[in-house]
């Protein structure tokens, strides 16, 4: 892109490792990054300065810039606390948003953490089975059919008849 003013639109733009449809809007391409939901997209644009209603293909090289300095310090940005997705970090203390594989890395390491101490949610989680409550006894079961389908209860009839009917 030589001027910002005559800047081509991008189809694919790349950002923070992932390629964002330049097609949608800034709000709703920036809500596509793992992390990022649609509030905090819709404060990040409006922290950067940006027209939410342009395209994402048609920003420039230095409003992307921004946005991706944008995301690695939300703090800058006046974001309010409950709109971060790791508050009260465990580790550190601090309320901060991650995003892509660090969101990821931090799950991990919590269940980890969870099953190391042998919680309740650490065990469920171990095991495979619902973790926040739901119920089992009908749903989230996994591997082979549990239930008899009717075609092998049919075939089965079948072959029993004719081994009735010869005595």
């Amino acid at each position: 892109m030589s001027s910002p003013q005559a800047a081509e639109f991008r189809y694919l733009v790349r950002l923070k490792g992932k390629d964002l449809d330049g097609r949608k809007k800034a709000v709703a391409a920036l809500s596509d990054l793992k992390g990022v939901g649609y509030n905090l997209a819709q404060a990040l644009v409006a922290g950067v300065g940006i027209d939410p209603k342009l395209r994402f293909g048609q920003l420039t090289d230095a409003q992307v810039k921004d946005i991706e300095r944008a995301l690695t310090d939300t703090s800058s940005l006046n974001v309010p606390e409950w709109a971060y997705n790791r508050k009260r970090d465990p580790e550190t203390g601090e309320t901060r948003q991650l995003i892509g594989s660090d969101l990821d890395l931090a799950m991990k390491a919590d269940i980890d953490r969870e099953r190391n101490i042998q919680s309740w949610r650490g065990v469920r989680h171990g095991l495979g089975l619902k973790v926040r409550g739901q119920r089992t006894r009908t749903t989230g079961r996994k591997g082979s059919t549990v239930g008899v389908r009717k075609a092998t209860l049919q075939a089965a009839a079948a072959a029993a008849k004719p081994a009735e009917e010869k005595k």
